[in-house]
């Protein structure tokens, strides 16, 4: 689905980019905790987690990177046309070759999380979804060179990919939050949300169920937590 995507504070375009806006992007968006300060969004795709989170708070300035031309682009483009352009900024690179002159209160990610043996037709789409050019490893190891010794980290993931929890111990980065997503009351998680800290703490484990038990029928849990975002949501 290439159709634009109108927020209630800014607009997306996405005919150029491979990852369209979806649910995993605008849930991490609404759901990450965001300090004051720096922030780094890998693998921006549209730019839409970075401008939620411009949206958000009125006290950080955005880097975002993507190593897709397109989506680098079509970020630049969306990011122009918001009214957070004087504090995001769009940049074409690899987060292995990204090298700032500073580090990051908070990082977010919505990261590539297919494995090598799903080939998507589209060789854009397989750039943004294979892991093979940003392993869990890999994007542990970046976070961890590039995050505050106060910072907080917060990706995306699906459910059984919680191996990178225990990956991101052995970079001083430890999960503080979680949230499990489901689609609807009766399907399994097939999401979670993480956050991360370089602190040890109890663990805050959190429930979402996105619909009803009726399709496109939403949860109140769920509008509420995207309300700032969505059109069709209102704040009571």
């Amino acid at each position: 689905m290439s159709k634009d995507f109108q927020f209630k504070q800014f607009f997306i375009e996405q005919d150029k980019c491979a990852m369209k806006v979806g649910t995993d992007g605008v849930l991490l968006g609404a759901w990450a905790k965001i300090n004051d300060g720096n922030v780094l969004d890998i693998g921006s795709g549209t730019g839409l987690m970075a401008l939620m989170v411009a949206q958000r708070n009125p006290n950080v300035v955005i880097d975002t990177i993507d190593i897709e031309e397109n989506a680098f682009i079509q970020s630049t483009i969306n990011i122009a046309n918001s009214k957070w352009n004087d504090r995001v900024f769009a940049h074409h690179i690899a987060l292995q070759d990204y090298a700032p002159d500073k580090k990051y209160d908070t990082i977010i990610s919505n990261p590539p999380f297919f494995n090598n043996t799903y080939q998507p037709k589209e060789q854009k789409r397989n750039i943004a979804r294979q892991n093979s050019l940003l392993p869990f490893e890999q994007l542990a190891f970046h976070v961890n060179r590039l995050l505050k010794s106060e910072g907080v980290f917060s990706v995306v993931l699906p459910k059984e990919a919680e191996h990178f929890v225990e990956l991101a111990k052995k970079y001083s980065l430890y999960l503080n939050k979680k949230m499990n997503v489901f689609p609807n009351p009766k399907k399994a998680c097939k999401r979670v949300l993480l956050e991360f800290s370089r602190k040890e703490a109890v663990l805050v484990v959190e429930n979402l169920t996105i619909e009803t038990d009726k399709r496109h029928i939403y949860s109140f849990d769920y509008e509420l937590l995207t309300s700032d975002f969505y059109l069709e949501f209102k704040r009571d």
